[in-house]
């Protein structure tokens, strides 16, 4: 009997743990998708809504050029009126993700498209934090190649 109640209880902790996993991955999803047309319309406000700072964040990009771009994260929650705000949209495929606990990571493709239909391909890397039950991004690595 008591075979069965453990067998049952590990069953709905199972359950119950992808049921978390799911809603956590589609709040992630939504998170990387607010981030990226918040930008892309200039709503600096619910742009810096997105990240949660800390003194270990980074972004660090790499360009199809070969620069690597060191970017003060602080540029990202407040940043000059000229750099957000030009329109586009980003497309997002290849989603990878890995949750534990409060902290995820993220990986994926972009395709980022300009309002004059030119595109900047990257693979990306995203750090994320649960904060006040919210996630939000902490820091990432962007890797632009091209075709």
């Amino acid at each position: 009997m008591h075979k069965y109640i453990l067998t049952a209880l590990l069953a709905f902790m199972l359950a119950s743990s992808f049921a978390q996993s799911k809603k956590d991955s589609v709040a992630i999803i939504n998170v990387l998708g607010k981030e990226a047309s918040t930008w892309r319309a200039g709503d600096i406000k619910a742009h810096a809504d997105c990240w949660q700072l800390r003194p270990y964040s980074r972004i660090l990009i790499s360009t199809t050029n070969g620069r690597v771009i060191d970017l003060d994260p602080n540029i990202i929650v407040n940043p000059p009126a000229n750099m957000v705000g030009n329109g586009g949209k980003a497309i997002i495929t290849n989603v990878k993700m890995r949750i534990t606990g409060k902290s995820a990571w993220i990986s994926h493709n972009e395709e980022s498209v300009t309002k004059d239909g030119i595109s900047t391909l990257s693979y990306e890397v995203r750090l994320l934090e649960k904060v006040k039950g919210n996630w939000k991004l902490v820091g990432q690595s962007v890797h632009q190649y091209q075709k």
